[in-house]
């Protein structure tokens, strides 16, 4: 049985799992999807719009006529009133599969290879977008049409820079504003959650409070509860923190009623065993005296008188053993001073070695002398109660190897054998009273057990403000007490 653990520290409002870091980032994610799709929406959006407006002045910038006719064969940069802003504008005219054309504006990259290649573009009824060689993307327009035999071509095309452009400046802003609503978003959720999480923090903090409260004795009196503001029915962790409320009201009552009867069954058994001391010493004193009194009694007779004996001995050593748990349980009143541990288990070892030659026992001892603050009686009762469950629960021959050492304040006592161990289903309550391991551990014959040794250990200890527990795995059981040194 290994020592309890103390408690956890609270987690960090925003660490690894919390409902606070989930709802923070789960807000902040929504706000920045909601975000990119509205910024998406909106490049598109003004994509359309900018490149309908290129669109529409291209329809306007090919109507305009220019005053020039292209059977001049005029194929200079003459911009007129239509250049200035990138734009191209050529006017052909194939007349008996000879091609002329007038370029009427046209950018200083845009050269006659250029202008041939776009006039051998398919014809479209809504613009295109092609590369023009040293120029970019354009955004073109294509108009084509026959008048007295010859087929008139007018191409008009503007930069699509006047598209990308003032997108490439509005995505910037999109993301910009993207990232700063992410950022606001994330301290703004921050900041709410945690505001709104504190009724829940604090019922957390009075839950954990309760839960380091010792309620396995006394009197189960919990003063705790959750504090009326985070106890209104009209919120979610209000009613949480009423359900717990009541929840504490019936674990107090359930308490209170088992101290109650606790008490009741404690003070019937110092009763009884109080009561039942003179009624034994009587049986005992006549067998005695009728042993005494009759110079040849019958074999049966005085084997019959033996058996009295002999079992009103035990009664008496269980009646001892409860009363002191009685007593132990009521008012565990100790005589508490330095006392040298050392020579205890030396003289408690010494004792069961003396009692018993058929284990092999063993000493480990430290060079200094350890002190505890303890009962020099009842500490040597506990560390004989521990000898004596492994002479009586293991086999002749068992190697039994009882230990002390100084460690971290405590004094550690430990006796540890070598016999079957002790089984599974009993090592949880082994320290609990009328607890018995015979189904595992050897029996020696003609030894009895009351099942109080170990519960006597534990309530003695206990009373030092020390601990038990076991350790036991296949061939080898260790059994262990430590109490605060002096």
């Amino acid at each position: 049985m290994s020592l309890p653990a103390a408690p956890t520290a609270s987690p960090s409002p925003m660490g690894k799992g919390t409902l606070s870091r989930q709802l923070v980032l789960r807000t902040t994610a929504l706000v920045a999807l909601v975000t990119v799709a509205l910024s998406v929406f909106t490049a598109l959006a003004s994509f359309q719009i900018l490149q309908q407006q290129l669109d529409a002045r291209l329809e306007s910038a090919i109507g305009r006529p220019t005053g020039r006719n292209p059977d001049s064969g005029d194929t200079g940069n003459q911009p007129g009133d239509l250049g200035g802003s990138g734009l191209i504008r050529i006017d052909a005219a194939t007349i008996n599969g000879v091609l002329k054309y007038q370029v009427s504006a046209r950018p200083d990259s845009v050269d006659d290879a250029t202008v041939v290649a776009l006039l051998s573009l398919r014809p479209e009824r809504d613009p295109v977008t092609v590369a023009v060689s040293g120029s970019g993307l354009y955004r073109v327009l294509i108009q084509q049409r026959v008048l007295n035999a010859a087929t008139i071509t007018t191409v008009v095309g503007l930069p699509y820079s006047e598209v990308t452009t003032p997108m490439s400046s509005q995505l910037i802003m999109a993301g910009l504003l993207t990232v700063g609503a992410v950022i606001l978003s994330f301290v703004a959720a921050r900041r709410v959650v945690e505001t709104s999480l504190r009724p829940l923090t604090r019922l957390a903090a009075t839950a954990t409070q309760v839960s380091n409260l010792p309620l396995e004795s006394g009197e189960g009196h919990v003063p705790i509860r959750v504090a009326p503001q985070d106890a209104n029915p009209a919120s979610e962790v209000g009613r949480v923190g009423l359900a717990f409320n009541h929840m504490l009201d019936n674990v107090e009552n359930a308490l209170a009623v088992r101290h109650r009867s606790e008490t009741k069954v404690r003070q019937f058994v110092a009763d009884a065993s109080h009561e039942l001391r003179n009624p034994l010493a009587s049986i005992r004193g006549y067998a005695e005296l009728t042993r005494r009194g009759s110079e040849a009694l019958p074999e049966d007779a005085a084997h019959a008188l033996g058996r009295i004996e002999a079992e009103s001995e035990r009664m008496s050593a269980l009646v001892q053993d409860l009363l002191l748990l009685a007593r132990l349980d009521s008012e565990p009143t100790l005589d508490l001073r330095a006392t040298d541990v050392t020579e205890i288990v030396l003289n408690a070892v010494s004792d069961a070695r003396a009692a018993n030659s058929d284990h092999t026992w063993a000493l480990d001892l430290p060079e200094d002398v350890v002190t505890a603050r303890a009962d020099a009686h009842r500490l040597h009762q506990v560390v004989a109660n521990l000898l004596a469950n492994a002479r009586t629960h293991t086999p002749a021959g068992t190697h039994v190897n009882t230990a002390l050492r100084a460690e971290d304040g405590w004094a550690v006592i430990s006796v540890t054998d070598n016999g079957p161990g002790v089984p599974p289903e009993i090592r949880d309550s082994v320290f609990e009273r009328f607890t018995r391991a015979d189904a595992s551990r050897v029996r020696r014959a003609g030894g009895s057990s009351t099942g109080l040794g170990l519960a006597i250990v534990s309530a003695v200890v206990h009373a030092h403000g020390g601990q038990v527990w076991l350790d036991c795995e296949p061939g080898r059981t260790t059994f262990a007490i430590r109490i605060p040194l002096a």
